[in-house]
């Protein structure tokens, strides 16, 4: 394990697998609620991370209360908002959005693993991950309706994407809170675990698998399946088609045919540098 070549302030950022997995943890704040330092953290992983080495991310918290509460997000810090005008509320929750956005379309695999509380902004921020795994202290909600605001980091916009529309009915419009089989049931999560230290064994075996394969070939491949939700078949045979010849035109599907049985029997090969399609 060694430091990450991106600097944060509060999250703490280490890599593994020779610096291709990048580990976040969420151990800041009272409960790791989401404020503006802990946001520039994002933002700045979210813009650095193509001009690195790092093929995955894996996002977690051992975090636990004063009480012993398992704590992933708790939510945004609106105590850091005393005294900000609408004007300040509204273009800060305009950029939690659009780091939240920037950080989905990373080219890279990124797994969390909840352990605890994640209401709110703790809930929103799954949105941005493409694996999410849960122990059964995981908690989801979204209480903003009961604040008289609504879910504004993705929570509207985007999460029916992930459970449907019903389910995201239900969760913004009751604030009711679900558990890890709940989570499970309506695809919020992939998978449950029996804790914390199981779920990082799973998230680090699937972020080293990404972690081996190609760069270019991983990165097109996430932007393609992202680019064909919601488009037409022939726009969706398009996306793919563009994409492949990107693999192509790398060199990488070259480097794939001159080392197919090698990597039939899980050898590792020299990839060429990550190259995301336009």
């Amino acid at each position: 394990m060694s430091e990450s070549p991106i600097h944060t302030d509060v999250l703490k950022c280490r890599t593994r697998a020779e610096g291709r997995v990048l580990e976040i943890e969420l151990d800041h704040g009272r409960a790791n609620e989401m404020g503006s330092v802990a946001l520039a953290d994002w933002e700045r992983i979210a813009a650095e991370v193509q001009n690195t080495d790092v093929r995955a991310i894996l996002t977690f918290s051992r975090r636990r209360s004063s009480r012993g509460t398992p704590l992933f997000i708790a939510g945004a810090d609106v105590t850091e908002r005393v005294g900000w005008s609408d004007g300040d509320v509204k273009a800060h929750v305009r950029r939690q959005r659009r780091v939240l956005a920037t950080l989905r379309r990373a080219p890279v695999f990124h797994v969390a693993v909840v352990d605890g509380v994640a209401l709110g902004w703790g809930t929103e921020f799954l949105i941005c991950c493409d694996y999410r795994i849960a122990t059964p202290a995981a908690q989801f909600g979204l209480p903003e309706t009961a604040l008289g605001i609504l879910p504004g980091a993705g929570g509207t916009s985007e999460l029916w994407s992930l459970i449907g529309v019903s389910q995201a009915l239900r969760l913004g419009m009751t604030g009711e809170h679900i558990r890890a089989d709940e989570a499970l049931r309506i695809g919020l999560v992939q998978e449950t675990v029996v804790d914390v230290e199981a779920g990082l064994l799973r998230a680090l075996s699937l972020s080293e698998a990404v972690a081996r394969r190609s760069p270019t070939a991983v990165a097109a491949f996430k932007r393609g399946v992202l680019a064909c939700v919601g488009q037409p078949r022939l726009a969706r045979e398009e996306q793919e088609a563009r994409g492949y010849e990107h693999c192509v035109d790398s060199g990488d599907a070259a480097i794939g045919r001159a080392n197919f049985k090698a990597l039939l029997k899980g050898g590792d090969v020299t990839w060429g540098p990550r190259s995301v399609p336009d």
